[in-house]
């Protein structure tokens, strides 16, 4: 009875064992990233670094007085950064494998397919080349079946 009293439930019963504490359940695995968005990731990327590559022509362009306008130079530069940060983060949502990243990278990899043609019909090889490359890369990536099952989930 004086057990009871103190611990205002059941007696322990000599001899029983003592139950351990509950462990935490393990936290459910998150699944990788497949390689394909990672590749993909990796191009967009590549392609950010290009913009800003552009960004900083622009801005020399503009300081040596190059650019038709003043302004029209400072915009240009400014719009570039943008774009560049933009794909960088299209990129993060890449490599993490955010649904929302798919569509605004396709459409990214369709304008720079554009350009990309553009550059190469100005006989603009040393830029048009390789931005086709690496959208070629980056969709290829992004519309392998492991990607699109990592994107397309629920």
């Amino acid at each position: 009875m004086a057990a009871q009293a103190k611990g205002g439930g059941r007696a322990k019963r000599p001899g029983s064992p003592a139950k351990p504490a509950p462990a935490n359940p393990p936290a459910p695995a998150k699944p990788s990233t497949p390689a394909g968005l990672r590749v993909a990731a990796a191009a967009q990327a590549a392609e950010a670094a290009g913009v800003c590559v552009a960004a900083v022509f622009a801005a020399v362009s503009t300081a040596d007085g190059k650019s038709s306008h003043l302004a029209t130079g400072v915009v240009l530069t400014v719009i570039a950064v943008c774009a560049a940060a933009l794909l960088v983060c299209f990129a993060v949502g890449l490599a993490r494998a955010r649904p929302w990243s798919l569509i605004p990278v396709g459409m990214t990899q369709a304008l720079i397919i554009v350009v990309g043609v553009t550059l190469v019909d100005g006989h603009r090889l040393e830029w048009g080349v390789p931005a086709l490359l690496l959208a070629a890369v980056c969709l290829a990536g992004l519309l392998s079946p492991a990607s699109l099952r990592a994107l397309w989930r629920n």
